[in-house]
């Protein structure tokens, strides 16, 4: 399948990511204090600790190219108020890429003569 805008697909988190990612949480939440007395609605990044190899979705918001091995940026969606922000990912099996959502076929249940 093609990538495209709006699509949602899996995305494995590299370990850069999840360094990142909670480093950000980190700081966040040593400044929670500050942040409090401001009152002045900026975000502060909480939410569950990240490490490499999770799978969150990802919702494509560039794609580069015409094809189905084309790369793209996307918002990643975090177990947390934030979300993260990947750039030039592409279909695959490594981490920093992804995969689309396997889809759960419906079970069918046979009806039982009374």
């Amino acid at each position: 399948m093609k990538p495209t805008i709006g699509r949602i697909v899996h995305y494995r988190v590299s370990g850069q990511d999840a360094i990142a990612i909670n480093q950000r949480r980190k700081d966040a939440r040593e400044k929670l204090p500050w942040h409090h007395a401001l009152r002045s609605g900026a975000q502060v990044h909480v939410g569950n600790d990240v490490k490499e190899g999770d799978v969150y979705p990802l919702i494509i918001t560039r794609v580069w190219g015409d094809s189905d091995t084309a790369a793209f940026n996307g918002q990643l969606l975090l177990d947390g108020n934030d979300l993260f922000w990947v750039t030039s990912t592409s279909i695959g099996d490594k981490m920093r890429e992804c995969f689309w959502p396997p889809r759960d076929e419906p079970k069918v249940v046979a009806a039982v003569a009374a």
